[in-house]
């Protein structure tokens, strides 16, 4: 084998380096080790699959860019994320450099997979290093790993590494700032009669396309995998891209001959390439373990049990939601504080009028009143990430899949539907990752009924209303039967919408369950600081913005002569609200509600905002808090407006309807179209106005207030 992978010091100095490998394989974790907060978060040109880039700092003051390219099983394009991938690492996206070297980040404990792509990798002819992860847990599993046979068998450097300790890291560091040569050459064989028309493509691809022979090599045997004739149209080429004609009618030939001969073109190369990575398993892999089943396995026995599974999943819902009503409720209490002495201090200081009423009952009331529940978002996303670092995230997965199964959604639609929970704009973009396009929309569809984050502020202060002296398990309960009801919902509708509009195949789910680890709380505090950052600037600006056009609109016109009370009404906003009311009163809800739907359409917790700056502005009550404003808030002729009833339909009318223009954004951009969010908007604004409906009045009928 005629392989070189020595450093190379005098080599072109490296700029670019891309991040590669299969999902779970902790190439995130590597991604945040390398980079720290030297990140930037955007979108590829011309499609909505995230991009992920960074610097490196190393030796000397020497930077180098890193782009974390989106996880992928094969360069065999199936999703639009993987498509993404293919294209970086052959140079074909504007404005991302082609890399000069690539990381492969490989599971050291699924390596007959993982070694997949890294062959595939290789075809390319770039210089590449193999971070061999999670080594930790190859001895655990009593398993031993002949890395310097590894590495000379592979024809490319191989470094042991366990990301979320920082184990291997600087190593890595030190091989990047060298440099390593490429000169891999191909070890694994098809049928000579194979070899020998892919060779031929290669040479038709070089000609006609003016790609360079490793290039070329792996364009070949993307197209001899592709099983159908290619035509000359975006649709049909799974490859997107656009051949001459003589070279389409060549490949075509191709196939012809491929097909008379009886030859299997589309899985000759993937069996040819798991043939030579078993033989190198064989030789490099060591198992001393004879202790039968491993941990993972016995604790999978019980966490992916048909009723165990269930109590447990359940069980860790009701400890997130009790500890965001319990351990968040003291941050909450110092930032209320913190917000009511800024309000103070801004009276003591201004003279009465409207600067001071748009300072402290504007921006103060209405900012303040979301950035309160800036604890609980954190400690929503503490467990998001701790689920998801410890591997229990695809057991939910797998749990969830017996139930999403019988509604017609695929199982992988767990995790983006799961992502939603956070907020729906990345649970909606992780969707990309379903090869299925009907099975994407559906999932795209129905991710906004997930209870996101926004509307943890509505439910927790409605909550507050509805049971004001009930114990932390009792309000955790309650939000739990929210968030269940958001799952409900999601599955009923996936089911209408697949026995309907997007009837399909039923999907079949297959997914790898990684081991168990130990959780990288690094990983899980950048998470935390990303997510609470992102709330943070939408508390600065959205809400910000809203909170003084609400304020404007709640306080203009002006009429002299007139109490407090009628001066919101007869507002712009009151005016609003009033229109509003005759359509939402069957569901018990009055004017000043409305004025708080109408604003939460910019961002759910809006609502909270929206809410603050009514009851500043339009109650002569001196309650201290919101929760106490809408205890006494009531209708005309004297009824309480904020009962237990009311306060239960409008949370499962937050549940259901879609209150969020930003999700309306991003549903067209990743449809293509407006038809989707509009449709998506009306039937669950449909859908929420009805479930709302049926509550409020079937409470009423049953003699609750």
């Amino acid at each position: 084998m005629s392989t070189d992978i020595s450093p190379l010091a005098q080599q072109t100095p490296i700029k670019t380096i891309a991040l590669a490998g299969n999902p779970n394989s902790g190439k995130t974790t590597l991604f945040n080790a390398f980079t720290k907060l030297r990140q930037k978060v955007g979108n590829y040109p011309g499609v909505t699959v995230e991009k992920k880039s960074g610097t490196l700092v190393l030796a000397k003051d020497r930077v180098i860019n890193v782009i974390d390219l989106p996880g992928t099983y094969s360069l065999a394009v199936r999703s639009p994320d993987e498509k993404v991938a293919r294209d970086v690492l052959m140079g074909r996206t504007p404005d991302t450099p082609k890399p000069d070297m690539l990381v492969c980040v490989v599971d050291a404990g699924n390596l007959e997979r993982n070694l997949y792509l890294v062959s595939q990798l290789q075809d390319l002819g770039l210089p590449m290093v193999i971070a061999l992860n999670m080594m930790d847990e190859v001895e655990r599993q009593g398993k031993e790993i002949d890395l310097n046979l590894l590495s000379k068998r592979l024809g490319v450097p191989v470094i042991p590494t366990v990301a979320n300790q920082n184990k291997g890291i600087e190593e890595l560091k030190h091989l990047i700032a060298e440099g390593v040569v490429a000169s891999y050459k191909r070890q694994w064989r098809m049928a000579p009669d194979l070899e020998e028309e892919v060779e031929h493509l290669v040479r038709l691809l070089v000609k006609h396309q003016d790609m360079g022979p490793d290039e070329a090599f792996a364009e070949a045997l993307i197209l001899m995998s592709l099983g159908s004739k290619l035509k000359n149209d975006e649709k049909s080429s799974s490859t997107k891209r656009f051949y001459k004609e003589e070279l389409i009618n060549q490949i075509n030939l191709i196939q012809d001959r491929l097909r008379k001969k009886g030859l299997r073109a589309r899985t000759a190369a993937i069996e040819a390439r798991y043939d030579w990575i078993k033989s190198i398993l064989k030789d490099c892999i060591i198992d001393k373990n004879k202790k039968g089943l491993d941990l993972t396995e016995r604790i999978d026995a019980v966490l992916t049990h048909k009723f165990f599974g269930w109590v447990f999943f359940l069980g860790i819902m009701v400890v997130m939601f009790y500890m965001i009503f319990t351990i968040a409720a003291y941050p909450m209490d110092w930032i209320d504080g913190g917000f009511t002495a800024i309000g103070n201090w801004v009276t003591s200081i201004m003279p009465e009028g409207q600067l001071r009423s748009l300072i402290v009952d504007g921006i103060v009331a209405g900012v303040g009143g979301v950035i309160i529940f800036l604890p609980q978002i954190l400690v929503l996303f503490f467990f998001i990430g701790l689920l998801q670092d410890t591997g229990y995230m695809a057991r939910a997965a797998f749990i969830m899949d017996r139930v999403m199964s019988k509604v017609g959604l695929h199982g992988k639609s767990f995790i983006p539907l799961l992502s939603s929970f956070a907020c729906a704009i990345p649970g909606i973009m992780s969707a990309r990752t379903i090869e299925s396009p009907k099975d994407r929309l559906v999932t795209i569809l129905v991710a906004p009924l997930m209870s996101c984050s926004a509307r943890l502020p509505v439910y927790t202060i409605l909550i507050a209303v509805f049971m004001p002296v009930a114990t932390g398990f009792q309000k955790a309960g309650i939000m739990l039967v929210m968030y269940l009801l958001g799952i409900v919902g999601a599955c009923a509708m996936a089911w209408l919408f697949k026995t309907t509009l997007l009837r399909s195949q039923k999907p079949v789910f297959v997914m790898e369950l990684p081991p168990y680890r130990l959780p990288s709380w690094r990983a899980v505090v950048i998470q935390m600081w990303e997510r609470s950052r992102l709330f943070l600037k939408r508390a600065g600006t959205i809400i910000l913005a809203m909170s003084v056009i609400l304020w404007v609109l709640m306080s203009y016109p002006q009429k002299k002569g007139v109490d407090s009370g009628e001066i919101l009404k007869n507002s712009f906003a009151g005016q609003m609200g009033t229109a509003l009311e005759p359509v939402i009163k069957p569901l018990g809800f009055d004017w000043r509600i409305g004025i708080g739907l109408i604003g939460s359409f910019a961002a759910r917790e809006v609502f909270v905002s929206t809410m603050s700056i009514v009851f500043n502005l339009g109650d002569d009550a001196k309650e201290d808090t919101l929760r106490e404003a809408f205890a006494a808030a009531h209708w005309p002729d004297g009824r309480p407006l904020f009962t237990p009833l009311v306060c239960l339909s409008l949370m499962i009318f937050y549940v259901f309807a879609l209150q969020c223009i930003s999700t309306i954004a991003i549903v067209w951009r990743e449809t293509g179209s407006w038809r989707w969010p509009l449709f998506q908007f009306v039937y669950m604004a449909i859908l929420a106005y009805l479930a709302s409906l049926l509550v409020y009045q079937g409470g009423r009928l049953l003699g609750f207030s």
